[in-house]
């Protein structure tokens, strides 16, 4: 909704402030100069990417009409997760954990929590560091490193799909001035016609920057910038795993150690202390 609200609020200032001046709307209406701008610009997205990266942008920028994925609610339940896992262990032993997690689809703890559950990112993240804690013998600092280095990795990775489309915004006025001189050397060729024949052409030749622009920096970058913010909201969702495992890991109490992960969030999604306590004995009872 609020990519629509955006594109909505670009699309009416531009337009609307062009109308209000007086301006024809249809003189805009140029599909070859479009045709130019949006054909090369994705030719060269293309060429710029693997595969991987291309599917991931087609996957990612319909998913910014759903706005954001993680909010307080998926932090209650990902921090009363956690709290219940280390509950379990620190009663039954960390062997107790070992069905959970080879199997969390099978596991009463992991089936509290559907949406998250869903993430099959997240989930794997989990089990895959609470098995080495299960079966390794590697201390606190060891564990933390590793996770480290894998939210490293998923970061960058994350982050892939949203500088792809910031090259390609970067690149739109490029391609609009490319169909402006094109449009220009069109214009040429009727040169000894009336001045109304030849300024249409030459309006037309400078639509093409126009568009080129208006692309550029008021709806592929911003949904760059957007896709960007998504990825970090990912990658804050395993940060605050990772924080409560190695706190765990450290020897502090259940309580304590989904603290430690709740102290890693945004203000803004980041629920209250009291608040935390009490979806804990909700989730409990």
């Amino acid at each position: 909704m609020k990519l629509i609200i955006g594109i909505v609020i670009v699309l009416g200032s531009v337009f609307g402030g062009y109308v209000l001046s007086h301006g024809h709307l249809a003189a805009l209406f140029q599909p070859f100069e479009l045709l130019i701008i949006a054909g090369g610009a994705t030719g060269a997205f293309v060429i710029a990417n693997p595969p991987t990266v291309i599917k991931a942008v087609l996957k990612g920028l319909p998913a910014l009409l759903g706005g954001n994925k993680y909010n307080k609610q998926t932090y209650l339940d990902l921090l009363s997760l956690m709290y219940g896992l280390f509950a379990k262990a620190r009663k039954e032993g960390l062997m107790a954990l070992e069905a959970d997690i080879d199997e969390p689809e099978q596991s009463d703890i992991f089936n509290n929590y559907p949406k998250l559950k869903k993430n099959h990112h997240l989930i794997d993240f989990i089990c895959d560091y609470l098995r080495l804690m299960v079966g390794g013998n590697m201390n606190a600092f060891e564990l933390q490193s590793l996770m480290d280095l894998e939210l490293e990795t998923h970061h960058h990775e994350a982050e892939k799909p949203s500088h792809a489309v910031t090259t390609t915004s970067d690149g739109l006025p490029g391609f609009g001035i490319v169909a402006a001189v094109m449009g220009v050397v069109i214009t040429m060729g009727y040169i000894s016609e009336p001045p109304e024949v030849l300024g249409s052409h030459v309006a037309a030749a400078l639509v093409g920057t126009f568009l080129g622009i208006l692309l550029a920096y008021g709806l592929a970058g911003p949904m760059a910038n957007a896709m960007a913010e998504q990825a970090d909201e990912e990658s804050k969702l395993l940060e605050c795993a990772k924080t409560c495992i190695v706190a765990t890991l450290n020897g502090y109490t259940p309580q304590i150690a989904v603290e430690f992960g709740r102290k890693v969030l945004y203000s803004h999604v980041r629920p209250g202390f009291l608040e935390l306590e009490e979806h804990i004995k909700g989730q409990k009872s």
